[in-house]
């Protein structure tokens, strides 16, 4: 099993990088990629991907790790 890594970057998307299928709630699979970024903020028009958007809104949101 490949080790799945994902990234939460300050005021902007969730990177997510190895070995992942990701499903839409009716269990609906999107095409797999190695890597992929998916919005927080709401606003992308290529939801559940980022297309930037959080720039031009100016989205906050910083998360670490305890």
């Amino acid at each position: 099993m490949s080790d799945v890594k994902i990234t939460v970057f300050n005021n902007g998307p969730l990177r997510v990088e190895g070995d992942v299928t990701l499903v839409d709630a009716e269990g609906n699979t999107f095409t797999k990629k190695e890597k992929f970024s998916l919005c927080r903020c709401g606003q992308s028009s290529k939801k559940p991907y980022c297309d930037g958007t959080h720039n031009k809104i100016g989205f906050e949101s910083t998360v670490h790790a305890e």
